[in-house]
């Protein structure tokens, strides 16, 4: 079955941590200051972060399983 887990561009990611604030699951944390790092294990593809994100730089992909 395939899910959806968010991914963020950490190229792009300015670390303003609105994600972290939406997110139902606590799987996103901020590395050395730098960007976000989401975790996959606990991510469920809810969207919320990506809807937050004022740089619309977190999006959805469908992984298998």
């Amino acid at each position: 079955m395939a899910k959806r887990k968010a991914v963020v561009s950490i190229q792009e990611c300015v670390a303003c941590g609105c994600c972290i604030k939406v997110c139902p699951r606590n799987a996103i944390t901020i590395l050395k200051g730098i960007h976000a790092s989401i975790d996959r294990e606990l991510c469920v593809g809810c969207g919320k972060c990506a809807k937050e994100c004022p740089a619309s730089i977190i999006s959805l992909e469908v992984t298998e399983r």
